[in-house]
């Protein structure tokens, strides 16, 4: 008798099944790498958690899950932005409103298209004795370069302050803390930080916006060429960083920190924890319309009071700038990122 027949060895499946799987695994992997499409933003200064956001959406993976390669670049003192957006270093910026206007003014078509904080963090900074703003008339008051070309006027207008009182602010805290009488402008969550820790005592601070400044603040600013060539990595950026921003004040901020110290050695733990505070409890983010619309959002009624604060005192020539080519709203309004 013949010796009943052997079943065919399973191995040669098995093997056919697990380089199967590796080619799959390995031809997503390729397909994923190359869908990732470069995308660079360029914040206005040195890390911190007022850029907390888009560093969650980067340490979280939510860009790469948008599909997109993001690199972030940090601002300073001495990096023009607008010129660096105009040069095509970059594909978006972190600016703000007075500056977009202006730049239309000035010929360069540069496009808002969300804006993460709604409300602008300028501060006027007093000694405790001043309870009111009202108070500060006739004090000396420190402001610098850019706030006297945007708040300035409008603080003068609402509450009867007048040039004699101006003084330039050159960033150093000294001057303030040495003369009770004088005020200066500040960043919500910097100088009275500051003040506190050198100082010891807590300073009054009235922010501008809870005052009825209007620009938003930490707005993502585009050439107007870049959102017709990149509609949807535009689209795919806005919704990782408003995702970004969400996790970032109502989840765990460690892993956006541990990427901003990183890229900025000098930042303190103490100082991210107290910005991430006053991000809250001010409703900076996620107050506001953001709180009905979604978070980044921005709205043709906010612009417009803007832009007619500018022309109103002559910071603005209306002849030159048409508001509505200076913002769009259709890429906030399908965003619905709720707090």
């Amino acid at each position: 008798m013949r010796p009943a027949p052997r079943s065919p060895s399973r191995r040669p499946l098995a093997h056919a099944a697990v380089l199967a799987s590796l080619l799959a695994s390995l031809l997503a992997f390729v397909a994923s790498a190359h869908a990732a499409e470069k995308f660079t933003f360029l914040t206005d200064w040195y890390a911190q958690a007022e850029h907390g956001g888009y560093y969650q959406a980067q340490a979280t993976g939510l860009y790469a899950k948008a599909g997109l390669d993001v690199t972030l670049k940090m601002g300073g003192p001495q990096v023009n932005l607008m010129q660096l957006l105009v040069a095509g270093q970059a594909d978006c910026i972190m600016g703000f409103d007075n500056q977009t206007l202006k730049a239309w003014e000035q010929g360069i078509q540069a496009v808002s298209v969300a804006a993460a904080f709604q409300k602008d963090p300028a501060v006027l900074i007093a000694h405790p004795q001043v309870q009111r703003i009202e108070d500060l008339k006739g004090h000396t008051i420190l402001v610098g370069q850019v706030g006297q070309v945007t708040y300035w006027p409008w603080l003068k207008s609402r509450y009867g302050f007048t040039d004699a009182q101006l003084r330039p602010y050159t960033f150093n805290l000294q001057p303030f803390l040495a003369d009770k009488s004088l005020a200066q402008q500040g960043y919500l969550a910097s100088e009275p930080y500051s003040i506190e820790k050198t100082a010891g005592f807590k300073p009054t601070v009235f922010l501008l916006a809870d005052l009825g400044w209007p620009p938003y603040a930490n707005a993502v600013v585009c050439m107007a060429d870049t959102l017709q060539r990149k509609p949807q990595q535009v689209s795919a950026f806005l919704k990782a960083s408003m995702q970004g921003w969400k996790s970032y004040l109502q989840g765990d901020p460690s892993p956006a920190n541990a990427l901003i110290k990183k890229d900025n050695p000098n930042m303190r733990d103490d100082v991210i924890a107290q910005a991430i505070a006053k991000l809250k409890s001010e409703g900076v983010v996620l107050g506001g319309d953001a709180a009905k619309l979604g978070i980044g959002t921005i709205t043709d009624a906010r612009m417009q009071k803007t832009y007619d604060v500018m022309v109103q005192h002559k910071l603005l020539d209306p002849n030159k700038v048409d508001l509505k080519k200076t913002y769009t709203t259709r890429f906030v309004q399908d965003l619905k990122v709720m707090p």
